[in-house]
């Protein structure tokens, strides 16, 4: 018999290595899209609520915004907090904690239909803030659990695929949500998705922990993905002093790449803070749809939102498999997916609700395909600090919350359109091109100054 080359033989032996092992991850990053999908259901709620809320409570367009805006101004305050607790703690109890806690002010949420007036607008302000503060540690968290559980190579489509969620959020819940505030009211939306958050973190402890110790995990899956660039501990190092935080923040934003990260981040985020807040609302007021024909209607936009986030992932890890720098990889899908969301200036131009909702689904496809940042995170955190380089990156993202909102009330109120709304909403994506393109440069992990 003829004897096997060394490369056909270590072809079947890798074969019959990747036969032998567990796949556990595929389970994790599951878990971390469910857990995305209630994250950004939760924060739509007041986006499908808003248009029956603020015809009871008499709310205007820039009071709107400013309600639409709590639960950034929250969220983003308590990012780096929220990231040094995943350094410090345990990141699988950090996130149960969170699930829970964010679950239940959205569940109190609900109680805010049984008062009127401004005592209901400050209470609906303080919850929303409430949510915004205990959902802070959940990407930064995100991020770290692809990191410790994910191969390099496999890095991209894991962190698309979590983040496509936000997108398969709006596909799954927005109709069912919308058919709720028609059948049963606004407050009810809230009541029904806290129970649904509640459940999701009880389930949440018994499957997700770190690859060192996980249970269903086998040593050939735990070496296949060391080899590959995992850090394998999902807890790390981390800055277990907080007087090292200060430090830390101070190297990260002294860092050219990390800045261009930042920045670009906050500009990709305006599109998403249009979407969770006032895209209901310009299918009501300015399309003269329904609730029920806004929420059905924003379905298409969102699904093509979901599979443009899957095909950025798979665009980028194959880019990476065929020779292509990491650097390469990862700006050709946000570049590129950025120039195809300024498709939602064309919104402008037409007046048929179909070719409307075809431009929003162009957007957010290519939107979809450009939010890779949480891949880059992974790519480039620092292995001790990686809960405070992601609420870093996630203070500036989010940041996109606190202003979208609220600048979008603004134009709508003194021009009386969105017209103004969706061409600021477009040149912010192209502000993000300008930032991995001129200020990012090389893409690469960054490693902290030793103290």
């Amino acid at each position: 018999m003829t004897a096997l080359t060394s490369g056909t033989a270590s072809t079947m032996l890798d074969a019959a290595d990747a036969a032998r092992r567990t796949r556990v991850r595929l389970l994790i990053v599951v878990m971390l899209f469910a857990a995305t999908t209630i994250n950004y259901a939760d924060r739509a709620t007041i986006s499908i609520a808003g248009p029956d809320m603020a015809k009871e409570l008499g709310l205007t367009p820039v009071q709107m915004g400013y309600v639409f805006s709590a639960f950034a101004w929250s969220y983003v305050l308590a990012q780096i907090p929220g990231g040094w607790l995943l350094d410090r703690y345990s990141v699988k109890w950090v996130y149960a904690a969170a699930v829970a806690l964010w679950s239940g002010f959205t569940l109190v949420q609900g109680a805010v239909g049984f008062f009127t007036g401004l005592t209901a607008v400050v209470m609906l302000f303080a919850l929303r803030l409430a949510v915004g503060l205990t959902e802070a540690p959940v990407f930064p968290a995100n991020a770290r659990i692809v990191a410790a559980w994910f191969p390099t190579r496999e890095r991209g489509m894991a962190s698309a695929f979590f983040n496509s969620a936000q997108y398969f959020a709006t596909v799954l819940f927005t109709p069912l949500m919308a058919w709720i505030v028609h059948n049963f009211g606004w407050h009810h939306v809230f009541t029904s998705m806290g129970l649904l958050g509640i459940a999701f973190a009880v389930l949440w402890l018994r499957v997700v922990d770190s690859p060192k110790n996980h249970p269903s995990m086998n040593q050939a899956e735990r070496d296949y993905i060391e080899v590959g660039g995992a850090l394998l501990d999902m807890d790390g190092q981390g800055t277990k002093k907080p007087g090292h935080a200060g430090k830390t923040l101070r190297e990260l934003l002294a860092n050219r790449m990390l800045l261009g990260i930042y920045i670009g981040q906050y500009c990709i985020t305006v599109l998403t803070y249009f979407f969770l807040t006032w895209f209901p609302v310009y299918l009501v007021k300015e399309r003269g749809l329904s609730i029920l024909q806004a929420g059905f209607a924003a379905v298409l936009p969102a699904l093509c939102g979901f599979i443009g986030g899957i095909l950025g992932g798979v665009i980028s890890d194959m880019l990476l498999r065929r020779g292509y720098s990491l650097t390469a990889a990862r700006k050709i899908p946000i570049v590129g997916g950025m120039l195809l969301s300024m498709s939602i200036i064309g919104c402008n131009y037409v007046q048929t609700d179909a070719v409307v909702v075809g431009l929003m689904a162009l957007a957010f496809f290519g939107k979809g395909i450009g939010a890779l940042g949480w891949a880059v995170v992974a790519d480039t955190s620092p292995r001790e600090s990686g809960g405070l380089s992601g609420g870093l990156f996630n203070t500036f993202g989010n940041t996109a919350g606190i202003t979208t909102p609220i600048v979008i009330g603004y134009i709508v109120q003194s021009t009386g359109s969105f017209n103004g709304a969706l061409v600021f909403v477009g040149l912010n994506a192209l502000v993000a091109c300008f930032c991995y393109l001129v200020v990012v440069g090389e893409i690469r992990r960054v490693e902290l100054k030793a103290s």
